[in-house]
């Protein structure tokens, strides 16, 4: 128990800070969120409509910066994160919660099946130690985990989008069609996915695959794994379930900071296909100077990520008592 006491008390200040830089780093940024805000709406407004909107906002000129942040504190204990300034008068959270799902959706799924293929061609390769399978996979993973995102985005886009128009070159889904459980608009949704999860898997499985294959190569060299071999175990047993079910441990702290980012979405590859997820969305709250959408976004992104690694601290504990029993000393 003292050891979740300890990572409870250590996430919870975890997240004043990030809730503290999130209202004060958006203000940090060249030009002032009130400036813009004017900007945005003068010659519509008269004074007095513009500076209740600013106060309404949480931008007043008026008040110090203590003042707004003891306000910024007071709206989030209420769940409100603000109005959008690029979508008013709509709410922050009902602007983040139509962006949510596409990228859950997307990076979500791709970000499953780049850590499933890369647990499996990790094991396989570290099977094969020094031998020419194992230089050839441990060489392209490592070709593929280093390019950019958007390198690839792009060169998908121009070749099976542009070039063969076997794809959509951007968007969501066609328009014109009605959203809903029905085939067209489904059967469009899951073309346009396609590249921007190609464009995820491939350049992120080469990461899982070269960390599992480094950890499968130090687990197979310990005494009980050759154990294993000597009796006259299967091949695919003593890969998974003696070796692959130990070097899997470290890999699940990783993969679960990665479904923490999932929110954030690959904000490159959404920019490159026009996806409407939530890193094209934060993309055009920076463009739009929209303080509050950015402040709404960076802090469902940040509570999403100490989620993921609260959950990964208690999965580690789990599988690993070790961890429990020195946390508890």
């Amino acid at each position: 128990m003292k050891f979740l006491y300890r990572r409870l008390i250590f996430y919870v200040v975890a997240l004043w800070a990030t809730i503290t830089l999130n209202f004060f780093l958006p203000r940090l940024m060249p030009g002032s969120p009130a400036q813009a805000l004017m900007a945005k709406f003068a010659g519509r407004l008269n004074p007095l409509e513009l500076k209740s909107i600013a106060i309404a906002f949480g931008l007043d000129v008026h008040q110090s910066l203590w003042q707004q942040y003891v306000t910024y504190l007071g709206q989030l204990a209420h769940g409100n994160l603000g109005v959008s300034l690029t979508f008013f008068p709509t709410p922050v959270i009902k602007v983040v919660e139509q962006a949510l799902p596409w990228t859950i959706g997307l990076v979500g799924i791709s970000t499953v099946i780049s850590f499933i293929l890369g647990m499996a061609m990790g094991g396989i390769s570290s099977w094969y130690h020094g031998k020419s399978f194992d230089s050839i996979t441990t060489t392209f993973f490592t070709f593929t985990y280093a390019f950019p995102y958007f390198w690839i985005a792009l060169a998908l886009l121009y070749g099976l989008g542009y070039l063969w128009g076997i794809f959509p070159l951007s968007g969501a889904y066609t328009n014109g069609l009605t959203p809903g459980f029905n085939g067209p608009f489904l059967g469009s949704v899951v073309g346009h996915a396609i590249l921007p999860a190609l464009t995820i898997v491939f350049t992120s499985v080469g990461y899982w695959a070269v960390t599992m294959r480094n950890t499968m190569v130090a687990t197979i060299s310990q005494d009980y794994v050759s154990l294993a071999v000597a009796k006259g175990l299967k091949t695919r047993k003593v890969l998974v379930g003696y070796a692959g079910r130990n070097a899997l441990l470290p890999n699940l702290t990783g993969f679960a900071m990665s479904l923490g980012f999932i929110v954030s979405g690959a904000i490159l590859t959404e920019i490159v296909f026009s996806y409407p997820g939530v890193g094209y969305l934060l993309y055009q709250a920076v463009q739009q100077e929209d303080y509050p959408l950015i402040q709404g976004i960076l802090l469902i992104i940040a509570i999403s990520v100490l989620c993921a690694n609260f959950l990964a601290d208690l999965m580690y504990a789990y599988l690993d008592p070790r961890v429990s029993k020195e946390g508890n000393q």
